[in-house]
């Protein structure tokens, strides 16, 4: 599996920032190729992309959420990725978000896309629009305040 682990500072508090990011069906307003976020319960993500020019679906699991700090996941289906992203204080009302995601390219489109550091790219860029669409907003479209371990 490749590993890309990219941060950003947000100028909004963090519980707008956190508040924001739970809103997974909003994430293809941000979010290059992902057609569609569908939460089917609260642990479960149907999701449809298209990578490289190719349709892919995949079902993922939240499998760590602890409010205003982490929401881990990991595919069930489809195409193979995991990831977290964590919240913290940055100063001034800023918020540092930080993603971490691995993925198996497949397929050669992926395979080349990944070589020529597309995916990184791609995921910087997914970052930097989602810091602008808060920042427009500074209230988020809504909010899940759960909570959620792995094995539970």
């Amino acid at each position: 599996m490749e590993r890309i682990e990219k941060s950003a500072d947000v100028n909004a508090p963090l519980r707008a920032v956190y508040d924001q990011w739970t809103q997974f069906e909003e994430f293809p307003r941000f979010m290059e190729g992902i057609e569609e976020v569908r939460q089917l319960d609260d642990k479960r993500l149907f999701w449809r992309a298209k990578i490289w020019g190719q349709s892919a679906e995949w079902e993922a699991e939240i499998i760590e959420q602890v409010s205003d700090q982490r929401i881990a996941w990991r595919s069930l289906s489809g195409h193979p990725n995991a990831g977290a992203v964590s919240f913290a204080p940055a100063g001034d009302g800023r918020t540092r978000v930080t993603l971490a995601i691995e993925y198996e390219p497949l397929g050669l489109a992926e395979k080349i896309g990944d070589a020529l550091g597309l995916v990184t790219a791609r995921v910087e860029g997914d970052l930097e629009r989602f810091c602008e669409f808060i920042e427009a907003k500074q209230t988020p479209t809504g909010a899940w305040r759960g909570e959620i371990r792995e094995g539970a």
